[in-house]
């Protein structure tokens, strides 16, 4: 079987490094090649990116680059349909629920070529979320839907999926952050900052609807100052965030916050440990509060909705909203909390990518073809 592995932004490899690892090990029964759509590409991080998560570079870079959701779904599927039909694929491969996810999945399936979506069922219910419409969309045309808990299941059953189509198998960011926590925690990215662990808080901000919304942002930005003032912040800026806070004038107020640690992006090795160790964390990030719960950090998200509810139910996860008084009130609870009465989901053990190979080793190429 030949699988085309898709990939946008760089969450995406960390959910799919370990599906190409558990494939590497059967070469008798499977070809791969991974795709880049260039979504989200930072070229200054990709070697060091790949490098961290022990997967080759991509057989194929589109190069798409950013732009408005129509514009960049638009392209990818124009370039994406001529690789297509040269490398007549058995089963394209896609994860989460960028726009490179929907692009490609709808060229696939025009050109019949059986798609498998991992990562579905998530839903926040939520259709402002542009996320959420590539996911909708993506689970309908899907062929094979692999499932990180039961509530996507339901949420597949209930919008008319059948149920041989749905197969749960666990969370395949948890299987790249349980195989690389130990050499991320020998990373000396703490002692580089003059960090001590558990007494600083880590934040990501990079969604469209907090940064690019001058109103939120600052509400937002305001909250961090004066959290700030009781507990150290380690503040790897995004670049849309960075630009935004230029754009809008904001950069003084929080240069003068001398708790608030700006600086680049880092690789995925360091960031681990900047989390792990982390006395909370706050984040408008989806997968930050998938590993959070397994970490057993506190996690305080910025949005008012999440497609990740379990994170709630079983984790350390809490919605903060987007108010300054919510978040400075829940991050400062955080802070003198204890971490008790933490689960850890079910198959959210490190052998997800081994349930989703079991499934692809029952079917030949025909099969794949064949079933839906």
């Amino acid at each position: 079987m030949q699988i085309l592995h898709i990939a946008g932004a760089r969450p995406n490899f960390m959910k799919i490094a370990p599906l190409i690892k558990e494939i590497g090990r059967y070469p008798d029964d499977f070809q791969q090649k991974l795709l880049h759509t260039g979504q989200h590409y930072d070229e200054t991080m990709s070697d060091i990116f790949f490098s961290d998560l022990g997967i080759p570079h991509p057989d194929i870079h589109l190069g798409i680059g950013s732009g408005t959701h129509a514009v960049q779904t638009g392209r990818i599927m124009i370039e994406i349909e001529p690789v297509l039909l040269k490398l007549k694929p058995d089963l394209v491969l896609v994860v989460g629920d960028v726009n490179s996810t929907l692009a490609c999945s709808l060229v696939a399936s025009k050109l019949e070529i059986p798609v498998a979506h991992v990562e579905a069922g998530l839903r926040s219910f939520d259709r402002r979320m542009p996320e959420e419409i590539n996911r909708l969309l993506t689970d309908q045309i899907a062929d094979y839907l692999f499932t990180t808990d039961m509530n996507a299941n339901k949420n597949l059953l209930n919008e008319g999926i059948a149920e041989y189509k749905i197969h749960f198998v666990g969370n395949v960011m948890i299987d790249s952050l349980l195989s690389f926590k130990e050499k991320a925690l020998e990373t000396g990215i703490l002692a580089n900052l003059g960090l001590v662990a558990g007494e600083y808080a880590l934040l990501t901000l990079h969604r469209p609807s907090n940064v690019d919304d001058r109103k939120v942002l600052q509400g937002i930005l305001e909250a961090l100052i004066e959290i700030q003032t009781h507990q150290p912040i380690i503040f790897p800026v995004h670049p849309r965030t960075k630009k935004r806070i230029i754009e809008f004038g904001m950069s003084e107020m929080v240069e003068d916050a001398a708790g608030l640690q700006m600086m680049d992006p880092v690789g995925y090795l360091e960031f681990l440990n900047l989390m792990a160790n982390a006395s909370f964390v706050l984040t408008d990030s989806g997968g930050i509060q998938e590993e959070t719960t397994i970490l057993g950090v506190p996690c305080c998200t910025l949005r008012e909705n999440t497609e990740r509810p379990i994170t709630i139910t079983m984790g350390t996860n809490v919605l903060a909203g987007c108010e300054k008084e919510k978040i400075v009130k829940l991050a400062l609870k955080f802070k003198e909390s204890t971490r008790t009465g933490i689960q850890i989901p079910e198959f959210w053990d490190g052998r997800a990518a081994e349930r989703i190979v079991k499934v692809l080793r029952k079917l030949g190429p025909d099969q794949v073809t064949g079933q839906n």
